[in-house]
């Protein structure tokens, strides 16, 4: 099973992975989580560029390079992982890229991000995927006074277009939507009455 959480940042979703990550040991059964992008030694480098580098970089150019780091982690981590019946937990998938690259950035037509996306996923689709909805402002009151990536520095206007993609999206039967202004232990009860639907 291919599990997805995706949300603009401060939506809560590492909060969620890990109490998630705790019901999967509890009951003993295999997961990997993976968070994106990262999760091999090439996609790592390769995120290291997309974040901390400077923000001259082109639209198309983060756009594909967000690809290829998924394409890698696809073929090296999930694919296997996933023939092999464990349980794949991902701190954003190709979603992302429509919201952000799509959306947000408007690097491409939606159209040709859907062909990219499905190229650098092998196809591979997520069975659940939880959006953790919360609009901007009270995102970025969450994430106050870290140091803010590259992608976070984006300004308000992007991160509301952000939002309406991922609204958008979120239409999609395999999406859950959940208000992430519950508390995290509402929000867990509800990611877990779905998760142990779709394993039963």
């Amino acid at each position: 099973m291919l599990i997805s959480f995706e949300g603009i940042d401060g939506c809560g979703k590492s909060t969620q992975i890990e109490l998630l990550k705790t019901y999967f040991k509890k009951i003993n059964t295999p997961f990997s989580v993976f968070r994106e992008p990262g999760g091999t030694e090439i996609s790592e480098k390769i995120r290291n560029l997309l974040l901390h580098e400077t923000d001259e970089m082109n639209s198309v150019t983060e756009l594909l390079l967000f690809s290829a780091a998924r394409s890698q982690l696809v073929s090296e981590e999930i694919s296997p992982r996933l023939k092999k019946g464990e349980i794949v937990i991902l701190d954003r998938f190709y979603d992302s890229t429509t919201a952000y690259q799509g959306y947000g950035r408007k690097s491409a037509e939606l159209s040709q991000i859907e062909t990219l996306n499905s190229l650098a996923t092998h196809q591979t689709v997520p069975d659940i995927t939880f959006y953790l909805r919360i609009d901007p402002e009270t995102a970025s009151k969450r994430t106050d006074g870290g140091e803010k990536d590259r992608m976070e520095r984006a300004g308000d206007d992007f991160f509301k277009d952000v939002c309406d993609g991922y609204d958008e999206l979120s239409k999609q039967e395999r999406f859950e939507i959940i208000d992430a202004t519950q508390s995290p232990e509402m929000i867990h009860q509800q990611i877990l009455k779905r998760v142990k639907k779709k394993l039963n």
